[in-house]
């Protein structure tokens, strides 16, 4: 039997999920973006209307509204996008089982042999399609092949509302006269490395030398040539809050920064959402990891091992230091971090790089109560009804 495989991917998002309580904005320029009252930030998700204008994922606030005066900046509740992403996720769910949530706003479905229940792949894609339209009033494309990848690489080709197939047999024709770094899996760098040897597009990775390719890509030549030729053998794997392997957030600032004190509150509003999803999921993680990407693109990544935790002033004061120790004062372009090591093995060995303040248990379970008591009343109203005082003085020297 040949494998079917979905990939749903949704619209522009998070302006999509706005759009369902704020219906003024249909039709108009609008976009989540940072902080709108003091114009900075950058934007996470802007609609098609505003995307007419040049407006893009990742544009800081202040050169959108120069390209769009008139565009509708609406601040980013995460909450209420995680809520419509499970209402999504549970529509999906209702078709199959095997359902592989990639993101918050996409998801691998295996429908091999369920076109007796649900008709023909793209009868069932149309089905899909309009049940999240009508019930959650939010826009999806969607991808379908055999394979995880050709899927994915399907639901880009038509947005928005779009369905398309790409089998193997269609990639000569659909597939390899894409740009290479079109294709999902090859970031920046390595299409940049491509296209400087003369692989330009997705036919001139597909059929080179294998030799040729591991001298310019490393390991990851073979499953890069595989993809192009529209092999991948991956299963479609339910996803479950066991299977987390790390909790992180990453962003790119609107500025690059020399200046620590608002590195550190970055770092807090980043620490702030890692600490309560772990908490949220009940994920207490041994290793906080920072990434640090400088100006000119360099990044660089430091990790240590600490008592298990979730609380966001051990992950903010642990992500800090290693800040301080490691950063080399060249401006910083983009701050992350993460909560990792979620395997419950209290007797591996602490290393310790540094001395973090010592709290004794009272304090700890204090800080804890307080944490959970945030946690509680953001659940109830909303993730930003509490702003720690490190991320307004931020948002105010913005």
């Amino acid at each position: 039997m040949e494998r079917v495989v979905f990939l749903v991917d949704m619209n522009a998002f998070y302006i999509s999920c706005e759009r369902t309580r704020h219906p003024e904005i249909e039709g108009k320029p609008a976009a989540v973006a940072g902080d709108p009252i003091n114009r900075t930030g950058i934007i996470l998700t802007a609609n098609y209307e505003a995307r007419k204008y040049g407006i893009k994922t990742t544009m800081v606030v202040r050169e959108a509204l120069k390209l769009c005066p008139n565009l509708i900046i609406i601040p980013p509740d995460h909450q209420f996008y995680e809520q419509k992403s499970k209402e999504v996720m549970k529509i999906l769910a209702s078709y199959t089982p095997l359902v592989e949530q990639n993101s918050i706003d996409e998801a691998w479905l295996d429908m091999t042999g369920c076109s007796g229940i649900f008709g023909e792949p793209v009868e069932s894609a149309k089905n899909i399609m309009e049940r999240i339209k009508t019930e959650l009033g939010l826009w999806c494309s969607i991808g379908i092949s055999e394979n995880k990848f050709l899927s994915k690489m399907a639901s880009e080709m038509k947005k928005p509302l779009g369905i398309t197939e790409l089998w193997k047999k269609d990639i000569k024709q659909k597939m390899w006269p894409l740009p290479v770094n079109y294709m999902y899996g090859v970031g920046k760098q390595t299409a940049q490395k491509l296209q400087n040897h003369g692989i330009k597009i997705i036919r001139d990775l597909a059929l080179a030398d294998k030799e040729f390719l591991l001298k310019i890509l490393g390991r990851m030549a073979v499953e890069l040539s595989l993809l192009a030729n529209g092999i991948d053998t991956s299963l479609v794997t339910p996803n479950s809050v066991g299977d987390m392997k790390s909790i992180g957030r990453s962003t790119t600032l609107p500025h690059d920064t020399l200046d620590i004190e608002y590195a550190k509150a970055v770092l807090f509003e980043l620490s702030d959402d890692v600490g309560m999803t772990a908490r949220k999921y009940g994920k207490k993680g041994h290793t906080v990891q920072i990434n640090i990407k400088y100006s000119d693109f360099k990044s660089i990544t430091r990790q240590i091992t600490i008592p298990e935790t979730f609380l966001v002033k051990d992950i903010y004061t642990t992500g800090v230091e290693l800040l301080k120790k490691n950063w080399n004062n060249k401006p910083i372009r983009l701050l992350g971090i993460s909560l990792s090591g979620f395997d419950g093995n209290k007797n591996s060995e602490q290393i310790s790089l540094f001395e973090l303040p010592v709290i004794n248990e009272k304090t700890s379970n204090k800080i804890e109560s307080v944490e959970n008591t945030i946690h509680n009343i953001r659940q109830k109203y909303g993730s930003s009804i509490i702003k720690p005082g490190i991320i307004i003085r931020k948002e105010n020297k913005n």
